[in-house]
């Protein structure tokens, strides 16, 4: 539904844009949400992006663009901005993700922004980007509701119409003790089903989950998954609270670990090809597909080393494709299980033999499966029984086996804190079709005396 949403304003906007009906195309485009809007801007070029943008009437719905167009666009749809321009479409987008566009650009272009944004909006600004960019404080809201611990919730309630209006995120209320140390939360609705007098200390929760600022945002989003939080509150190294980091923000951050993960499992970066020049792509692909090769090349030796068996019985060859493709397959699927479930917490590496052992029954058992099954085909083509029980045992070996080291090795990667995307894909399936050729040519060697 939203794919076909998506096209039928797609091919709407380049309609009118052809026909130059900029007074229809402007009423659409002020009644589209920006999400759709920026949807749109990836199939059209740099001019009619820039047009249809200026066709936008406030500048409340040019920030909402900039903060929902991908990076890349948004990093080439700003070079042909002036300065005067970008800051007053920034004074609109939230504190947290100007700093993250600043961060992008060149320093001495995101120093002029700075200098002519708003003295307060540029402090928070300037205070985001002295943290990591994938840490806590990179990615928190410094726009937060936080009072004082002896406040009544009367006074409370008629703070939060008065002074905090124009808060992002109104999920929670933050209590801090006179030194803004955080101290407590309280959900706003906790706010309204109190008598009026009771004080924030009576009412609020002192169990808090915090994050400090410099911790990682993948293990940030992992809290607010795990207790299914709104937002968790970020606090500095004297435990004073400094922001927040919403669930919005969380959502981000696991597609784009998501993504990465998936693209270094390839073995292809951890960009969009769009993002790449050819250049960096082949750069970049060329030591996953090199080590492919020589996988292939110690291989090729292995089967060489048996060219006299392969000769007397030519039929061996025929077993390859099917004995390396099953290692091959519940290698990847091992390693791809071991990967998101390090990436989202729900394996540690303190399990590592416990994982190990549970993969390699399955890779066993799933051996036995398909390796009966393999052999009986064996038996049926060629009615020799020991070419059968070979055929057999070399895919029950080569499952096992590629379900051991599917497992172990992204495991082991994240023991020594190595990326564990990187041991799936090309280094995976590459060690696995080396072992399942040695193996199978071994087993049926010895069995069949040749």
């Amino acid at each position: 539904m939203e794919n076909d949403r998506s096209k039928i304003l797609t091919e709407s906007v380049k309609r009118l844009l052809r026909r130059n009906a900029l007074s229809t195309l402007r009423k659409i485009v002020n009644k589209s949400h920006a999400a759709d809007l920026s949807a749109v801007f990836s199939y059209l070029p740099l001019a009619d992006q820039h047009k249809l943008f200026n066709l936008l009437d406030d500048s409340e719905s040019r920030g909402d663009m900039f903060s929902y167009l991908g990076e890349d666009h948004l990093m080439a749809f700003i070079q042909d901005m002036s300065t005067e321009e970008i800051v007053e479409v920034l004074e609109n987008v939230p504190t947290d993700d100007v700093a993250d566009i600043l961060g992008r650009l060149p320093a001495d272009q995101a120093d002029a922004i700075l200098q002519k944004m708003k003295k307060e909006g540029s402090e928070e600004v300037e205070g985001l980007l002295s943290y990591g960019d994938d840490t806590a404080g990179g990615i928190m809201v410094p726009d937060f509701i936080a009072m004082g611990e002896n406040i009544t919730a009367q006074d409370a309630i008629a703070s939060l119409q008065k002074e905090y209006k124009d808060v992002e995120m109104p999920f929670y209320l933050y209590v801090v003790n006179e030194d803004g140390k955080l101290v407590g939360v309280s959900s706003l609705r906790q706010l309204v089903v109190v008598p009026p007098g009771t004080r924030l200390n009576e009412l609020m929760a002192t169990d808090v989950f915090y994050v400090q600022t410099d911790m990682d945002q993948e293990e940030v989003a992992k809290i607010v998954a795990r207790y299914d939080l709104l937002a968790v509150p970020v606090v500095d190294d004297h435990h004073r609270l400094v922001g927040i980091v919403t669930v919005d923000d969380v959502i981000d951050i696991f597609r784009q670990e998501a993504t990465e993960d998936i693209l270094k499992m390839a073995g292809v970066g951890d960009e969009f090809i769009e993002t790449q020049s050819v250049l960096r792509s082949t750069r970049i692909r060329f030591p996953w597909l090199f080590a492919s090769v020589m996988g292939g090349v110690l291989a090729f030796f292995i089967i060489g080393r048996f060219e006299e068996s392969i000769n007397k019985m030519t039929f061996l060859a025929a077993f390859i494709p099917v004995i390396m493709g099953m290692g091959g397959n519940i290698g990847t699927q091992s390693s791809t299980i071991v990967v998101r479930g390090l990436a989202t917490g729900r394996l540690n590496t303190r399990d590592i033999w416990v994982v190990v052992s549970k993969e390699l029954s399955v890779g066993l058992i799933l051996g036995l499966i398909y390796g009966t099954l393999v052999g009986a085909v064996a038996q049926m083509q060629h009615s020799i029984a020991m070419l059968s029980l070979a055929v057999g045992l070399a895919v029950i070996s080569s499952m096992a086996i590629a379900a051991l080291v599917g497992s172990f090795i992204p495991m082991a990667f994240a023991r020594v804190n190595i990326d564990p995307a990187v041991a799936t894909g090309p280094f995976v399936t590459t060690a696995i079709d080396i072992i399942s050729v040695f193996f199978y040519f071994k087993i049926a060697t010895t069995l069949l005396g040749i």
